[in-house]
């Protein structure tokens, strides 16, 4: 029996990708024209992740200190007392195991943004990341897709242990 059918994705089959036009064109920029504000990059990813969280409510962030410490690095800075704690988890140092927790949460429609404290702790969960996130649309048929953000800071720190630099 094959798991393959017409019926498995109405809207896009099993192994069609969807096509863009090679002038796909960015949404105007909002805002005064020619003016900027400046901010920290920190600033800027927790302004995405909460501008996210805002529209979507299965958007969620889970990751190491994300919650009541405000991000290792502050990025998450006042999302757990916005959003509260169903959606800005503190995880186990596990990097593994979140990373598969929040896998299974995206095959069942919820949209997780995973945050490693730092990039090279990914590598722990390297095998989540590589061999079931980016294939799941494919090993399951079309069935199941996995829309799902891997984020951390990245770059080398002094004298830290060399899974806490690059």
């Amino acid at each position: 029996m094959s798991l393959i059918t017409d019926d498995v994705h109405p809207a896009l089959g099993p192994w069609d990708l969807p096509q863009f036009p090679a002038e796909h064109e960015l949404p105007p920029r909002e805002g005064v024209p020619g003016k900027e504000r400046v901010i920290q990059y920190r600033e800027a990813l927790r302004e995405a992740m909460s501008e996210e969280m805002r529209r979507d409510r299965r958007v969620f962030l889970l990751g190491e200190e994300v919650a009541q410490y405000n991000g290792a690095y502050k990025i998450s800075q006042g999302m757990l007392d916005e959003f509260g704690e169903k959606r800005v988890i503190d995880t186990p140092i596990s990097e593994s195991g979140f990373a598969g927790m929040a896998i299974g949460a995206a095959m069942m429609g919820l949209r997780p943004i995973v945050e490693f404290m730092s990039w090279s702790f990914s590598l722990v969960a390297a095998d989540p990341i590589l061999n079931n996130a980016p294939k799941m649309l494919y090993m399951s048929g079309g069935q199941w897709g996995c829309p799902i953000v891997f984020r951390g800071n990245d770059g080398a720190g002094g004298q830290l242990g060399s899974t806490h630099s690059w």
